[in-house]
């Protein structure tokens, strides 16, 4: 109880001292989420991450879910993260974060996000080297609580206003069901983690 306990207080912390380049990693899941969709739809997504921690994925393919897979993206992963820690697979986390990661690579656009990509492989790498349950509980509660204040910075779902335009369902609706379906996984992975 010790480990995840002390990793939830060190990724509150990590989130509220260094949410930049946590932001980072949080676009790039958000990134991989769309991807993901186009790539699956059959189409190829080219995709940009910016110095303002912003991004971007373009493809022809994925429709209304292309726009909806973004936001969620974090959660869901943080959620896999935990079911991985949780079940006896801690060293799988990294890993898998990394694979992800590596994937992401050759669908980047521009410099700025091929280097934000490498410099967070590397990052994971790393973190393949070290105790593997605080590294898995400290990954999957970064995942989980940036994916909340991600949505919660609310100055930038434009994936919301896009769902709205495509769906005719109001932006605001989709910025609740972002939220529920972040705070949810949270609440999940803390059932899994705590009791």
């Amino acid at each position: 109880m010790t480990a995840p306990l002390v990793t939830l207080g060190a990724a509150v912390a990590i989130i509220a001292i260094a949410w930049r380049p946590v932001r980072h990693l949080i676009t790039a899941v958000h990134e991989g989420g769309h991807a993901l969709v186009a790539v699956l739809s059959g189409h190829p997504a080219r995709v940009r991450i910016h110095a303002d921690t912003s991004g971007q994925t373009r493809s022809r393919g994925g429709g209304a879910l292309l726009f909806a897979a973004g936001y969620p993206a974090p959660a869901l992963v943080g959620l896999g993260c935990a079911w991985l820690t949780t079940h006896g697979r801690p060293g799988a986390v990294p890993v898998v974060l990394l694979v992800a990661v590596v994937l992401l690579l050759p669908l980047m656009r521009n410099l700025y996000g091929f280097v934000t990509i490498v410099l967070l492989g590397g990052a994971l790498f790393w973190a393949t080297t070290l105790d593997p349950v605080p590294v898995a509980y400290l990954l999957t509660w970064i995942l989980l609580l940036g994916a909340v204040r991600a949505i919660g910075e609310g100055n930038r779902l434009s994936d919301a206003d896009a769902l709205a335009r495509i769906t005719h369902v109001p932006a605001p609706l989709w910025r609740a069901l972002f939220w529920l379906v972040a705070v949810g996984c949270a609440a999940l992975a803390a059932w899994w983690t705590f009791f």
